[in-house]
Formats: structure tokens, sequence, C-alpha cells
């Protein structure tokens, strides 16, 4: 797994985990518990906004991630028809 893929992994949970406490900051009628789950979510927004800035950066210093990433859903039958030219030149060199 590539550094990029890995930084937008970890962008997507932390944005899943804000998600989350925001829900439970509704769901609970403990005001204490609604402050901790508001604090949380809020102290996770700078960690979100931290993650997209490095995801940034990188796509914008290595071009190639904003192609993977655009090319993802291709990815797959490429990569079939990459490995079969690849075991058709391996079987080819025996």
């Amino acid at each position: 797994m590539s550094t990029m893929n890995k930084l937008e992994q970890a962008l997507a949970s932390a944005k899943s985990l804000q998600s989350d406490l925001k829900t439970f900051s509704l769901d609970t009628e403990d005001q204490q518990a609604q402050q901790m789950f508001n604090q949380l979510s809020t102290s996770l927004e700078n960690t979100v906004q931290l993650l997209q800035s490095r995801v940034d950066f990188v796509t914008s210093e290595e071009p190639q991630y904003l192609q993977q990433s655009m090319g993802m859903q291709k990815q797959p039958q490429n990569n079939q028809n990459n490995s079969s030219l690849t075991n058709n030149d391996n079987n080819s060199m025996e």
C-alpha cells in the first residue's frame, strides 16, 4: 500500500470517527457526555484538516498519485491484462 493510499485511508477514518462523535453527541442526553463528544469532534476536525493538507501537498508534489486515484476503477482490469501479459511473456521465455 502506498503512502498516498495510507494517507487517504487515515483521512477517511478520521472523517468517519468525527461523524460518529457528532452523532454520539446528538444521541445522548448527558450534558457531560455531549460536551466530551463535541470536544473530541472539534479536536478531530483539526486532525482532518491537517491530513487533508498533507494529501493535497503530496498530490501536488507527486502528480502520479492524482492519476492513480483517478484511475482506481480501471486499475483491476489493467492489472488482470498486465498479469496475463506477464504470464505469457514468462511462458514464452521458458
